[in-house]
């Protein structure tokens, strides 16, 4: 569990403080601020994400939020093969989610952390919840 993608709706859940999610996003990029975990992002997800709390945060600077934020994850950057890969593949209806899964395989992250687990039910990496995460790294100190 050392090694986590955080999906985009994770990181949205942090920066935007969005409840009830946001204390379950905050332990997780709490334990990698710490050096307890390893956390990868999409770099796709850094991108959305800043575009999304642009228009959350009207006043607020998303840049200087997703720059204090990125000391937190390291981005993987979205390749053509993992496009190609996402594209090919009928186990993911969502392009995005394609991305993601295909991200983390790239990473060699064994688990991928989201709200969406219906999403990725033909994942062959674990795939957990918040919850589900902190409860499995808390339990292997």
């Amino acid at each position: 569990m050392n090694k986590a993608l955080v999906d985009t709706n994770i990181i949205l859940d942090l920066l935007a403080k969005r409840n009830p999610f946001y204390q379950d996003s905050e332990q997780i990029f709490s334990l990698a601020d710490l050096g307890n975990i390893d956390l990868f992002a999409s770099s796709l997800s850094i991108v959305n994400t800043h575009y999304i709390l642009k228009s959350i945060l009207k006043k607020k600077n998303s840049r200087t939020i997703i720059r204090k934020f990125k000391v937190l994850v390291e981005s993987v950057d979205l390749t053509d093969k993992i496009i190609e890969l996402s594209l090919n593949d009928s186990k993911f209806k969502d392009f995005e989610d394609g991305i993601q899964y295909y991200t983390a395989l790239e990473a060699q992250c064994n688990v991928i952390v989201t709200r969406n687990l219906k999403d990725f039910k033909n994942s062959n990496i674990p795939v957990v919840s918040p919850k589900e995460f902190l409860t499995k790294v808390n339990g292997e100190k």
